[in-house]
């Protein structure tokens, strides 16, 4: 039997079949990365083409509006640029955002809740004490502090350059301590067992442990986490780009979108700032919603 047909007959795989909500969200996740990560083949036009873009077609409507144009589904804004295809690359730069700050805050908080778990002592104290800090002051702050602190410290004519990496940064800096937490309180466990025990005796040294024995057996709820926390960062994300803080607009996110299109909400172009808040909602709730099942799926008491 192949090991996509044992995929198959698992029990995760029988949970997501017969979840509707699992199957729902997972083909919505599905489309909007495709078409994200599809944008330069598959969107109708290029927005950041200075070439393609013609200001006769700005603020155009939605096609099945009037005056709208079949070229342009879901209408133009100010400066003439495809809607559609602005989301499609808007949603490819704001997942980019999301899987490069999870991926270093994981990186950061397990290696920080391994040493903790592991080590014990003062360590563990200072390391879960700067954790509580952190936890009690909101995401968006921290993010916002550690992204004013980075722009301050850059020349003016370098700030478009650093966007992406201080924004990647700023959102992994505030999510780590939630990895730290999780990966310490299942090292407490696991370190306690006698494979590990047996590993001291044959001496094998701490760090081999930790990362080789330990880290394999703590991961399941780590990778949970990291599916919610996608979502969080992307919302992060979108905040920061729509206080202004976020990536220039010369290659925006989703965030920028709605911010853009927010100057233009009042006076009837509502389309422009209507659509990446749809898509901004769709992405974040299908990652959810996944990240709710995989839980719940993972979890031997509700099995």
């Amino acid at each position: 039997m192949s090991r996509l047909a044992q995929f198959w007959d698992s029990d995760l795989a029988w949970s997501w079949r017969h979840s509707p909500v699992a199957v729902f969200a997972t083909l919505m996740t599905l489309v909007l990365f495709v078409s994200a990560f599809g944008a330069p083949w598959i969107a109708p036009h290029n927005p950041f083409d200075l070439a393609s873009v013609n200001l006769i077609d700005a603020l155009l409507p939605p096609a099945w509006e009037q005056n709208g144009l079949s070229t342009y589904l879901l209408g133009t804004d100010s400066q003439g640029r495809d809607l559609f295809s602005s989301l499609m690359y808007g949603t490819r730069i704001s997942l980019m955002i999301g899987f490069a700050s999870v991926f270093l805050s994981m990186v950061v908080g397990i290696a920080l809740g391994l040493i903790a778990g592991y080590a014990g002592g003062r360590i563990d104290a200072f390391i879960m004490r700067v954790a509580d800090v952190q936890l009690s002051f909101p995401a968006i702050l921290i993010a916002l502090l550690i992204d004013g602190v980075a722009r301050a410290a850059v020349p003016q004519n370098l700030l478009d350059v650093i966007a992406f990496p201080v924004l990647v940064g700023a959102i992994a800096l505030a999510g780590w301590p939630q990895y730290a937490r999780t990966v310490r309180g299942s090292t407490l466990v696991e370190k306690n067992k006698e494979y590990v025990q047996a590993a001291k005796v044959i001496g094998v040294s701490g760090p081999k442990i930790m990362f080789n024995h330990v880290l394999p057996n703590v991961l399941g709820p780590v990778l949970v986490l990291a599916t919610v926390h996608l979502a969080t960062a992307i919302i992060t994300e979108a905040t920061l780009s729509f206080l202004g803080v976020g990536v220039p607009p010369t290659s925006p996110s989703l965030g920028t979108l709605i911010r853009v299109g927010n100057d233009f909400l009042f006076s009837g172009e509502w389309w422009i700032t209507i659509f990446p808040g749809l898509v901004l909602i769709l992405l974040v709730l299908s990652v959810n919603l996944l990240g709710d099942w995989l839980r719940d799926a993972l979890n031997p008491r509700l099995n």
